[in-house]
């Protein structure tokens, strides 16, 4: 064991010098550490509504009339800055100079239909934003007017995040940043057996008092260690993000069967082709067909570590387990084509 455990480390140090290898965990690093931010700007197209919920922005809004109202209240919960003005031409002269964003005109009677008057800048980036930050209070003080003029309504209350930012974050952020990872394990694995084969170092290796399983053995270690620090400090970071993972042992040993699977069926391709170009190009093709084919399963990978991370309590451990049969297919396979090398080469 001692062996392996030196050429572990051998392999992860290697690793360090692939570009791209390092350049794809750098990109992986950005999504995570600020996945709030990149959270927001998709959403914006993917869903305009939800920027007032998310964005983190301090609008300054000043008020005129009457400064008492519920309206205030509602602005100073959605942690916005309210400035009291009693006369029109000093509001607009704090709007011109920029001490306030906005300037929000609230008659002094709240009974009946209260016409209110909003003043925005005139870029429309800024409207828009403001528009959507100011959405939450005004539906609030709608309400409020409606109970005041003894109008019931019975609506549900959702607290949290709007389900179209839920749904993209678990559905498309986090099965990115869980499943990239073993992508990447099967470009190294791919990248260091082949080199190893057309450097012809392989023999090199094989002379010293080690096996070729252990050899193999260590490349596919150190990719799928690779992958699955990085899933776990992913986590991390979207914690930091406020953005939970559910389910975080499940996840990540998902993650790990994943980083397995797509580890050993890179070193089959790798150990059947032997260069590494013809090996990259047809585990890129399996790869994309395999993606594409694992929709038809119920659930998919992709369901299946989004429901994971979403806490749906249908989901469990069986569900994960189920995925250790290809992945124990796919080592029998390796370690078949592995002793055939062996036969080849005594």
């Amino acid at each position: 064991m001692r062996e392996f455990f030196i050429l572990l480390l051998k392999e992860l140090k290697s690793i360090k010098k692939e570009k791209t290898i390092m350049l794809a965990i750098v990109i992986q690093f950005f999504i995570a550490s600020f996945s709030s931010v990149i959270l927001i700007g998709i959403m914006s197209f993917y869903d305009p509504t939800s920027i007032g919920d998310n964005a983190h922005v301090t609008i300054k809004v000043g008020v005129l009339g009457d400064t008492d109202s519920a309206m205030v209240g509602f602005l100073e919960d959605r942690n916005l800055k309210v400035t009291p003005f009693t006369e029109l031409d000093t509001a607009e002269e704090a709007f011109q100079t920029g001490e306030v964003d906005t300037i929000i005109s609230i008659p002094e009677n709240e009974l009946g239909t209260v016409d209110m008057t909003l003043v925005l800048p005139e870029t429309e980036a800024s409207k828009t934003l403001i528009l959507m930050i100011l959405n939450e209070p005004l539906k609030r003080f709608e309400n409020y007017i409606r109970e005041a003029n003894g109008v019931d309504i019975n609506y549900d209350d959702i607290e949290g995040r709007p389900y179209t930012t839920r749904e993209f974050l678990y559905s498309v952020i986090i099965p990115i940043l869980m499943l990239f990872p073993g992508f990447i394990a099967g470009s190294i694995v791919i990248d260091t057996i082949s080199e190893e084969m057309e450097n012809k170092t392989l023999d090199t290796l094989w002379s010293a008092p080690i096996s070729l399983n252990q050899i193999f053995g260590s490349k596919i270690s150190a990719a799928i260690l690779t992958a699955i620090v990085q899933c776990i400090l992913w986590t991390i970071l979207l914690r930091f993000n406020n953005f939970s993972v559910q389910n975080v042992g499940l996840v990540l040993t998902f993650a790990l069967i994943i980083a397995a699977c797509i580890s050993f069926g890179a070193a089959i391709v790798a150990l059947y082709f032997k260069d590494r170009e013809r090996a990259q190009f047809v585990f890129s093709i399996v790869l994309l067909v395999i993606g594409g084919l694992s929709y038809l399963l119920n659930p998919s990978p992709f369901d299946l570590i989004t429901r994971l991370a979403a806490g749906d309590y249908l989901i469990g451990v069986y569900h994960v387990a189920l995925y250790t049969l290809p992945l124990i297919a796919l080592m029998g396979i390796f370690f078949v084509v592995s002793k055939r090398l062996i036969t080849v080469r005594n």
